[in-house]
């Protein structure tokens, strides 16, 4: 065995504790849920209202309202009124690197496999 010690307390310096940690394993949890992800990548590309995003997916307004209403709850989508018509988008830039950074990680690793 070697020791780990000075290793060890190096990490426990830096690492976040554990309420910030399970709020982390909980927002990649909502990124876990392919409608979700299908809707934030086309608010990736455009703000969009509810029956827009219901038409692109073949989903019902309901289904996406509900799945808005998760996105919204955890500030990863904001929206603004016009009119009586509800338009969303990307909370901010922070939310469009990590979707823009998955992206970009699963198309480079499937470059490699080939």
């Amino acid at each position: 065995m070697h020791d780990h010690h000075s290793l060890l307390d190096e990490v426990h310096q830096v690492i976040p504790d554990d309420e910030l940690l399970c709020d982390l394993a909980d927002l990649f949890k909502i990124f876990g849920d392919s409608t979700r992800i299908k809707i934030l990548y086309g608010l990736f590309e455009s703000e969009m209202c509810v029956c827009a995003i219901a038409e692109l997916l073949g989903m019902s307004q309901s289904a996406i309202s509900h799945q808005l209403k998760v996105l919204k709850d955890n500030n990863l989508v904001g929206n603004r009124r016009e009119g009586k018509t509800i338009y969303y988008y990307l909370a901010d830039e922070h939310v469009r690197s990590m979707i823009g950074q998955g992206f970009e990680h699963l198309t480079e690793e499937r470059k490699a496999a080939k």
